[in-house]
């Protein structure tokens, strides 16, 4: 992989996120947002790499990344989805007060998009159903959890997952007309909070979560009510975990603690046993038995879910030369990456896999 790039931008930066590409387009990502926390002002920021990355004549890089536009946000930016602003919900998340109508307003904490489609989850513990042409709900679970739920991802077109403060996953599926989960997986001992949630962009049964304890789990919602594999991972929180959505034997995670990390699960490196890179520390695979797998095409397995033993070998690279202040948000796309960090700056790459 080729250096990656930092951009000091005066601001701190919670969220991150690529504009996406047409589907089958061969183009390379250009243009990302980013959102800003804990500062006097924060802002919504549109930026394009243009140029930046590649080689010039002389052999040097060129370009940097350049700030198209930017708009005032009240209050810290918790996640992001778009790119322009069609519709406002202000009310979405809120706490009220006992046998009172009054409320004050709560923290959005996550929020995903299946165009026109657009799920909210809170610190409230509501989720919101969202439609990009409708001024209000379509649907709201004003207590689908009595914890906080951190982060959402679609399962598939009607179901969703949660992941909350307890350790415990719950997908949701719109088509029921209740309201609890259809099913409730959680984390063993003691209920670390879970904080960010990825599904594997080809097996949709496959999802990724990250906790407060720096934990990476593997889990396979088809079976059981466990994780399928648990990953020593960071010293601090895990803030958020991605599939490449292309090449999803590749994962991306960043923490509290200044580190930005890529899992490579691919069978194609030889006698890989749990390495890592530019200075980091070694990380310990375990897994937990899975039943019924044996029946299994070991073809259709996802690498994450194998159980083969010469193939429960995960490659560990840093990406950031050294650590900092928090990595608090990070994206991919195609051959490129980009994160947010405390430390008030942006890094990119163009050259993920070179």
């Amino acid at each position: 992989m080729e250096e990656i790039y930092a951009k000091f931008v005066s601001q701190k930066i919670s969220k991150t996120r690529w504009r996406p590409l047409p589907p089958g387009s061969l183009q390379t990502a250009e243009t990302f947002a980013t959102g800003s926390w804990d500062n006097e002002e924060n802002y919504i920021s549109l930026w394009s790499i243009g140029d930046f990355g590649n080689l010039d004549s002389d052999g040097g890089f060129e370009g940097d990344h350049q700030l198209l536009c930017d708009i005032r946000h009240h209050g810290d930016v918790m996640d992001l989805q778009t790119l322009s602003v069609n519709q406002q919900w202000t009310t979405a998340h809120y706490h009220t007060g006992p046998g009172s109508p009054s409320y004050s307003s709560a923290p959005c904490t996550g929020v995903v998009c299946n165009n026109p489609e657009i799920v909210t989850v809170g610190e409230d513990g509501r989720i919101n159903l969202f439609r990009a042409d409708h001024k209000e709900a379509v649907r709201t679970i004003d207590n689908a959890d009595s914890s906080t739920l951190h982060a959402v991802t679609f399962l598939r077109t009607p179901e969703i997952l949660t992941v909350n403060s307890i350790g415990q996953l719950k997908i949701w599926d719109f088509r029921q007309q209740g309201n609890e989960p259809s099913q409730i997986l959680s984390l063993t001992g003691d209920r670390v909070p879970l904080h960010c949630v990825d599904r594997h962009p080809n097996q949709q049964h496959v999802v990724a979560t990250g906790g407060q304890d720096g934990m990476l789990s593997i889990w396979d919602v088809r079976q059981g009510t466990m994780p399928v594999s648990l990953l020593k991972a960071h010293e601090a929180e895990m803030w958020e975990v991605h599939f490449h959505p292309s090449n999803p034997e590749h994962l991306f995670t960043c923490s509290e603690d200044g580190s930005l990390w890529h899992w490579d699960a691919s069978t194609d490196v030889p006698e890989k046993s749990s390495l890592f890179h530019q200075g980091g520390r070694s990380s310990t695979f375990l897994s937990h038995s899975i039943s019924n797998q044996a029946n299994v095409h070991q073809s259709v397995i996802s690498s994450w879910l194998s159980t083969d033993p010469a193939k429960d070998r995960i490659e560990i690279t840093s990406l950031l030369p050294s650590r900092s202040l928090s990595v608090n948000t990070l994206d991919v796309l195609g051959p490129c990456l980009v994160c947010g960090t405390d430390a008030e700056a942006i890094y990119v790459t163009r050259h993920l896999f070179s």
